[in-house]
């Protein structure tokens, strides 16, 4: 399929940090997604919290699954709208490298603790730490640090950035991927497709989840009423559907109405700003988008999410937990209560080399190095949710 002139193209960008010879069967985009996926940090995905932690059921999504769905939303629609799919699909895979264990809970806790250290420093962004990963940690390659993807894959990858921290990637790479974040200018078409993929992909996801746990009543999320909307649309087409088959039903139409709109929105945004070119995209407003009635939408089923799914009681137990574990490892390692690996202990200084080490943590390693430095299992009485 031929790209639109404003795709990104493997042939006219901006490289690598260090240069290397062209693979002689795949392009630039094509390597750096075979780059990620050999990685190690992908690998650990598998072990990482989306919103349930592994050992609670065997069929809730981790890191590694919501990556993948991102990974084929995004792609679908970048064939609809003629963009490069192999950047887009290198970009989904790699945008949550740099998470902690236990999702948002261990993220915002690691935070804290390098808040806590240095109240006026950088803190955690896992963003940026999905960056480090495929910049300086992964350690494959006899000539260089890091996976050396080309500079349109780690732009897409650096999703949010603070002033600050961009202003520091900005005096280590002049003009590079956090340049955009001090001058205002967008990401490729496809870093601001993967954004939005990111959003579709785990708001379907977390309802199935939720409903899977029993945490979220399927009858429950007709108060959402783009939910209501396709579920009862199941049901006049289908009389008699119910369970877990109606809710499939129900998210396949959702999944597929926000994927439509999307390429609806998109193309009208490309024809009011007239783009023609990269360079365009770069100089515009963002591009890829919702319709204003799916945005309102989509934000309603997010607030339903928050309430009834993220800040569920039980979900909060798992998340105070969490939360301590990362705490009391940080703390271990900073204090010397606790050795680092050595290889760990000699990639950075003594803060960034923790902070590293935790973040890279899977959650039953994180577990159970709590267990061997503390001597505690905090998850011990934390009962399966139904529906593993």
């Amino acid at each position: 399929m031929s790209l639109a002139s404003y795709a990104s193209d493997p042939a006219s960008g901006r490289g690598r940090l260090h240069a290397e010879a062209p693979a002689p069967t795949r392009d630039d985009y094509q390597r750096d997604r075979d780059r990620i996926v050999h990685s190690t940090a992908f690998r650990r995905l598998v072990y990482k919290t989306q919103v349930f932690l592994n050992h609670e059921g065997d069929l809730f999504r981790t890191r590694l699954t919501h990556s993948l769905e991102v990974a084929q939303l995004a792609r679908s629609i970048a064939r609809a709208l003629q963009l490069n799919e192999d950047l887009t699909e290198a970009i989904a895979l790699a945008h949550d490298l740099g998470h902690t264990p236990f999702g948002h809970a261990g993220q915002d806790e690691l935070n804290g603790c390098l808040r806590r250290i240095d109240p006026q420093g950088s803190g955690f962004e896992h963003n940026l730490q999905s960056l480090r990963v495929v910049d300086r940690l992964e350690q494959r390659y006899a000539s260089f640090e890091g996976l050396n993807l080309s500079f349109e894959t780690r732009e897409g990858i650096l999703k949010h950035c603070s002033r600050r921290n961009a202003q520091a990637l900005e005096l280590q790479e002049p003009g590079g991927v956090g340049r955009r974040f001090l001058d205002g200018t967008q990401p490729s078409l496809e870093a601001q497709l993967c954004n939005l993929a990111d959003e579709i992909a785990y708001n379907a996801h977390d309802v199935d989840d939720g409903v899977r746990s029993g945490l979220i009543g399927l009858e429950q999320l007709r108060e959402v009423p783009l939910v209501a909307t396709h579920m009862d649309a199941a049901r006049r087409e289908h009389p008699g559907l119910q369970g877990r088959r109606l809710l499939f039903e129900t998210l396949r139409r959702l999944l597929s109405a926000q994927v439509y709109d999307v390429i609806d929105a998109t193309r009208d945004a490309l024809r009011q700003h007239r783009i023609e070119k990269v360079s365009d995209v770069r100089m515009s407003p963002l591009l890829v988008q919702f319709t204003p009635a799916m945005r309102d939408e989509s934000l309603v089923l997010k607030r339903f999410l928050f309430a009834q799914l993220y800040r569920h009681p039980q979900v909060e137990s798992t998340t105070h937990r969490a939360r301590c574990v990362v705490r009391e490892l940080f703390e271990a390692y900073v204090t010397g209560a606790a050795e680092l690996p050595s290889a760990a202990a000699e990639s950075a200084t003594p803060f960034r080399a923790v902070t590293d080490y935790v973040a890279g943590m899977t959650d039953r390693f994180a577990i159970s190095e709590h267990r061997r430095i503390t001597g505690r299992t905090v998850f011990e009485d934390h009962g399966r949710l139904s529906g593993g």
